[in-house]
C-alpha cells in the first residue's frame, strides 16, 4: 500500500517526531535512528531542502512553519538550501549500522551529503 508509514503512532505524535527528528538532523548533519523512521525523515528533509533553495517569501514561511527551532530554520536558508542549489535532490544518505541491542531493530545513520 503506497503512503506514509503509519510507525505506530497517531497522525499529530507522527508529525510532531518527524518535525522533531528532520530539525535535529538539519541542525546536527546525521542523526542515528530505524531504518524505517530514516526513511520517512529522508522525505521530509529532501522537501525541506528543495524549499530552502527557492528562498522567497512563501518558501520561508513554509520552512519556520514545519522546522521546530527558529535558528536551524534560518541555517537551512542561509546555508543548507544554497549549498544543494546546483544539486537535484539526493541530499541525505542513509547507512544500514545492524539491529539494535534491546529490540534488534534494524538501525541505520542518516546524514547529510
Amino acid at each position: 500500500m503506497p503512503g506514509t508509514r503509519k510507525l505506530g503512532r497517531t497522525t499529530s505524535h507522527r508529525m510532531a517526531m518527524l518535525r522533531a527528528m528532520v530539525t535535529f538532523l538539519l541542525e546536527n548533519g546525521k542523526i542515528e535512528t530505524t531504518v524505517t523512521r530514516a526513511k520517512e525523515v529522508r522525505a521530509m528533509a529532501e522537501k525541506m531542502i528543495t524549499t530552502a533553495k527557492n528562498a522567497d517569501l512563501h518558501s520561508k514561511r513554509q520552512i519556520y512553519s514545519f522546522i521546530t527551532k527558529e535558528d536551524v530554520a534560518k541555517k537551512l536558508i542561509d546555508e543548507i538550501g544554497p549549498k544543494y542549489k546546483e544539486t537535484n535532490g539526493g541530499y541525505t544518505r542513509i547507512i544500514k549500522i545492524g539491529p539494535r541491542r534491546g529490540d534488534a531493530a534494524e538501525m541505520a545513520i542518516i546524514e547529510l551529503v
